[in-house]
Protein backbone atom coordinates (compact mmCIF):
# COMPACT_ATOMS: atom_id res chain seq x y z
CA UNK A 1 0.00 0.00 0.00
CA UNK A 2 1.23 3.20 -0.97
CA UNK A 3 1.95 5.96 2.28
CA UNK A 4 -0.92 8.35 1.26
CA UNK A 5 -3.42 5.31 1.94
CA UNK A 6 -1.44 4.18 5.14
CA UNK A 7 -1.74 7.99 6.16
CA UNK A 8 -5.17 7.71 5.32
CA UNK A 9 -6.06 4.68 7.36
CA UNK A 10 -4.25 6.28 10.59
CA UNK A 11 -6.41 9.05 10.19
CA UNK A 12 -9.29 6.86 9.77
CA UNK A 13 -8.52 4.61 12.76
CA UNK A 14 -7.49 7.74 14.81
CA UNK A 15 -11.19 9.80 13.87
CA UNK A 16 -12.95 6.91 15.98
CA UNK A 17 -10.45 6.61 18.63
CA UNK A 18 -8.17 3.31 17.93
CA UNK A 19 -4.37 3.97 18.11
CA UNK A 20 -2.83 3.37 14.92
CA UNK A 21 -0.82 0.62 16.07
CA UNK A 22 1.44 -1.03 13.54
CA UNK A 23 -1.01 -4.54 13.96
CA UNK A 24 -3.98 -2.70 13.39
CA UNK A 25 -2.58 -0.71 10.31
CA UNK A 26 -1.56 -3.87 8.63
CA UNK A 27 -5.04 -5.29 9.08
CA UNK A 28 -6.93 -2.33 7.75
CA UNK A 29 -4.92 -2.63 4.50
CA UNK A 30 -5.79 -6.10 4.48
CA UNK A 31 -9.35 -5.26 5.15
CA UNK A 32 -9.94 -2.11 3.11
CA UNK A 33 -7.01 -2.19 0.18
CA UNK A 34 -9.56 -4.08 -1.96
CA UNK A 35 -12.52 -2.58 -2.19
CA UNK A 36 -15.76 -3.81 -0.56
CA UNK A 37 -15.07 -7.28 0.65
CA UNK A 38 -16.88 -10.09 2.71
CA UNK A 39 -14.79 -11.89 5.04
CA UNK A 40 -14.19 -14.27 8.08
CA UNK A 41 -11.67 -14.47 11.13
CA UNK A 42 -10.64 -17.37 9.35
CA UNK A 43 -9.97 -16.01 6.31
CA UNK A 44 -8.35 -12.75 7.37
CA UNK A 45 -5.95 -14.69 9.68
CA UNK A 46 -4.90 -16.62 6.29
CA UNK A 47 -4.65 -13.76 4.29
CA UNK A 48 -2.26 -12.35 6.94
CA UNK A 49 -0.08 -14.83 7.19
CA UNK A 50 0.45 -15.13 3.59
CA UNK A 51 1.84 -11.89 3.52
CA UNK A 52 4.05 -12.42 6.56
CA UNK A 53 2.14 -10.47 9.24
CA UNK A 54 2.37 -12.78 11.94
CA UNK A 55 -0.66 -12.25 14.81
CA UNK A 56 -2.94 -14.80 16.17
CA UNK A 57 -6.42 -15.72 15.45
CA UNK A 58 -7.47 -13.84 19.01
CA UNK A 59 -5.68 -10.86 17.43
CA UNK A 60 -7.62 -10.97 14.32
CA UNK A 61 -11.30 -11.45 16.57
CA UNK A 62 -10.32 -8.11 18.47
CA UNK A 63 -9.16 -6.06 16.01
CA UNK A 64 -12.10 -7.07 13.86
CA UNK A 65 -14.66 -6.91 17.04
CA UNK A 66 -13.22 -3.17 17.36
CA UNK A 67 -13.65 -2.42 13.54
CA UNK A 68 -17.06 -3.22 14.09
CA UNK A 69 -17.90 -1.38 17.47
CA UNK A 70 -16.83 1.75 16.01
CA UNK A 71 -18.05 1.47 12.96
CA UNK A 72 -15.39 1.19 10.19
CA UNK A 73 -17.08 -2.51 9.64
CA UNK A 74 -20.87 -4.60 9.98
CA UNK A 75 -21.25 -7.83 11.37
CA UNK A 76 -23.18 -10.26 9.51
CA UNK A 77 -24.28 -13.59 11.07
CA UNK A 78 -25.06 -16.23 8.55
CA UNK A 79 -25.55 -19.36 10.67
CA UNK A 80 -25.57 -19.27 14.07
CA UNK A 81 -22.32 -18.58 15.31
CA UNK A 82 -20.78 -18.21 11.54
CA UNK A 83 -19.96 -14.33 11.15
CA UNK A 84 -18.79 -12.59 8.09
CA UNK A 85 -17.40 -8.54 8.42
CA UNK A 86 -17.89 -6.27 5.59
CA UNK A 87 -16.53 -3.33 4.99
CA UNK A 88 -19.81 -1.72 3.05
CA UNK A 89 -21.27 -0.60 6.20
CA UNK A 90 -24.13 1.45 4.22
CA UNK A 91 -27.15 -0.14 4.12
CA UNK A 92 -27.79 -3.22 1.75
CA UNK A 93 -28.86 -6.42 2.09
CA UNK A 94 -27.48 -10.01 1.35
CA UNK A 95 -27.80 -13.51 -0.06
CA UNK A 96 -25.97 -16.06 1.51
CA UNK A 97 -24.99 -18.91 -1.20
CA UNK A 98 -25.04 -21.61 1.49
CA UNK A 99 -22.65 -24.32 -0.73
CA UNK A 100 -19.85 -21.28 -1.50
CA UNK A 101 -19.90 -20.23 1.94
CA UNK A 102 -20.63 -16.51 0.05
CA UNK A 103 -22.19 -13.37 1.08
CA UNK A 104 -23.62 -11.28 -2.21
CA UNK A 105 -24.44 -7.81 -1.83
CA UNK A 106 -28.14 -6.18 -2.83
CA UNK A 107 -28.28 -2.77 -2.54
CA UNK A 108 -30.72 -1.37 -0.62
CA UNK A 109 -33.10 0.18 -3.01
CA UNK A 110 -33.07 -3.44 -5.07
CA UNK A 111 -35.20 -4.42 -2.09
CA UNK A 112 -37.74 -1.94 -1.05
CA UNK A 113 -38.86 -1.76 2.51
CA UNK A 114 -42.63 -0.30 2.05
CA UNK A 115 -43.58 -0.95 5.90
CA UNK A 116 -42.38 -2.58 8.76
CA UNK A 117 -45.11 -3.94 11.55
CA UNK A 118 -45.85 -1.51 14.07
CA UNK A 119 -42.86 -0.94 16.91
CA UNK A 120 -43.06 -1.37 20.59
CA UNK A 121 -43.76 1.55 22.37
CA UNK A 122 -40.58 3.00 22.88
CA UNK A 123 -38.48 1.87 20.46
CA UNK A 124 -37.17 2.76 17.22
CA UNK A 125 -35.79 0.64 14.20
CA UNK A 126 -31.88 0.90 14.71
CA UNK A 127 -31.34 -1.35 11.02
CA UNK A 128 -33.14 -3.74 9.49
CA UNK A 129 -30.95 -6.77 8.39
CA UNK A 130 -32.12 -9.28 4.94
CA UNK A 131 -30.25 -12.35 4.19
CA UNK A 132 -31.64 -14.39 1.60
CA UNK A 133 -30.20 -17.99 1.10
CA UNK A 134 -29.33 -19.46 -1.94
CA UNK A 135 -28.53 -22.91 -2.83
CA UNK A 136 -27.95 -24.29 -6.38
CA UNK A 137 -30.95 -25.18 -8.70
CA UNK A 138 -30.03 -29.12 -8.74
CA UNK A 139 -29.60 -28.78 -5.23
CA UNK A 140 -33.70 -27.81 -5.24
CA UNK A 141 -34.80 -30.53 -7.00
Amino acid sequence: MHKRETDNLEQQLREVGLRPTRQRLALAELLFGQGHRHVTAEQLHREARETGLGVSLATIYNTLNQFTEVGLLREVVTNGNHTFYDTNIDDHYHFYWEEQDQLIDIPADKLPLDSLPPLPKGKRVKGVDIIIRLADEEACN
